[in-house]
């Protein structure tokens, strides 16, 4: 008879032991799940901001070609002495940019500078420059 109590006595110091296994690898299973969310975030803030990078070289594209097309009015695409196309592109860049704002300037020369920047929410500035020259 004894050695049946010492037997009932033993298993009962593990019992237990798989619940505990449980909760650790419930444990384990939620820090996965939280760093998949976590890296899903991270790859939509990269997404966002890569959007709005290819929005801006194509936006400072779109001016490059207007302004190879009129050659000969060239200072009215600076920013100083902006005429009504380029005041049409800037409102274009302000709507599809946050914060979008630009400046352009053109040299005697034909060197054409185009500088677009914008600020998308929890972000520093970001800036985008294409620089061409026209002759």
């Amino acid at each position: 008879m004894k050695a049946s109590s010492n037997l009932k006595a033993g298993r009962g110091q593990h019992t237990g032991f798989a619940m505990l296994e449980a909760l650790v690898a419930l444990l384990i299973c939620a820090m996965g799940v939280l760093g998949v969310v976590g890296l899903q975030g991270a790859m939509t803030r990269a997404q966002t901001s890569a959007t709005f990078r290819a929005e801006a070289a194509f936006l400072a594209q779109q001016l490059l070609g207007e302004m190879w097309t009129d050659r000969t009015g060239l200072n009215a695409y600076a920013t100083a002495s902006c005429g009504a196309a380029c005041q049409d592109w800037q409102a274009r860049v302000a709507a599809r940019l946050p914060n979008g704002e630009s400046t352009v300037t053109v040299a005697a020369t034909g060197a054409v500078s185009i500088e677009i920047r914008w600020t998308a929410a929890g972000e520093s500035t970001n800036r985008f420059t294409m620089a061409s020259s026209i002759n």
